[in-house]
């Protein structure tokens, strides 16, 4: 009889592998972003925080999504708002349709199409660079030189996405607000002074603030992420290829696990405020 493994044990093998790699890849990515806090932080208080070089990070990442940002939010604005205008005046109340479409896009439209938008333009970017410069050794070139590659390359990155995931966030929600009153008003015959209003009494600052640190965080996962793939790209042009893809699945994934983790805690400790 013939012994082997079977298709069965093949495959549980393979998805615990993968599973267990993805973790070991994950709890690396944050080893360096532990490391790179830290050091940003000295550097701050030392006065040697490299400045120049994260403003010109921030406006690289800048150039790469806010345009992309834009054209992201006007749909989302719209179908989010045409989509909750036609069950809301079915129910006879088309009045809410300013503070459904506002919520929506504030706590959960704004911060994931941030973090979609910096994990695919700007995590294939910063993964691209970084591992061009680790298969050229420039990076272990610094290590020789007693520079610390974290402290010369991860944290300005870090530093300039911190800045711009905040912005962009703020930037897709006034587009996507603005696209869905035009809608409302145009489209589903709802009057200005009542979309305002109900949007008014419905959304508070602490949903701001929300959006606001929820984007943060995302644009850190992703940043840490795309820095460890980079890092560790091996075996020429091809690895840099793998760490650029799997820099962008990687922080997409994780940005969905942890906005349904923070969407739920959030939901348990802030109820919706009723009007």
């Amino acid at each position: 009889m013939a012994t082997g493994v079977t298709p069965a044990a093949a495959l549980g093998r393979n998805f615990s592998d993968t599973v267990l790699s993805s973790l070991a890849t994950l709890g690396r990515a944050l080893r360096i972003g532990a490391r790179a806090l830290r050091i940003g932080a000295v550097d701050a208080l030392t006065l040697r925080f490299q400045i120049h070089e994260s403003l010109t990070q921030a406006w690289f990442l800048i150039k790469v999504t806010a345009v992309p940002g834009i054209l992201m939010a006007i749909p989302f604005g719209i179908i989010l708002s045409a989509q909750v205008g036609n069950i809301v005046t079915q129910l006879g109340a088309d009045t809410m349709i300013g503070a459904a479409g506002g919520l929506g896009v504030i706590k959960q439209g704004a911060p994931m199409v941030a973090a979609m938008l910096l994990g695919g333009a700007g995590a294939a970017a910063i993964a691209a660079d970084l591992g061009a410069r680790t298969i050229r050794e420039e990076v272990d070139a610094m290590r020789v030189m007693g520079v610390d590659p974290i402290q010369r390359l991860v944290v300005p990155r870090i530093a300039a996405m911190m800045l711009v995931a905040p912005l962009l966030n703020i930037l897709i929600i006034v587009v996507g607000i603005a696209a869905g009153f035009a809608v409302a008003v145009t489209a589903l015959d709802v009057t200005p002074g009542s979309y305002w209003e109900s949007f008014g009494s419905f959304t508070t600052s602490l949903d701001i603030w929300v959006s606001l640190i929820k984007s943060m965080i995302f644009g850190m996962l992703v940043v840490v992420i795309a820095c460890q793939r980079g890092m560790e790209a091996k075996g020429g042009p091809r690895g840099v290829a793998d760490g650029v893809n799997a820099a962008v699945v990687m922080s997409i994934a994780a940005v969905v696990v942890l906005n349904t983790v923070i969407t739920q805690v959030v939901t348990m400790f802030f109820p919706v405020r009723m009007a």
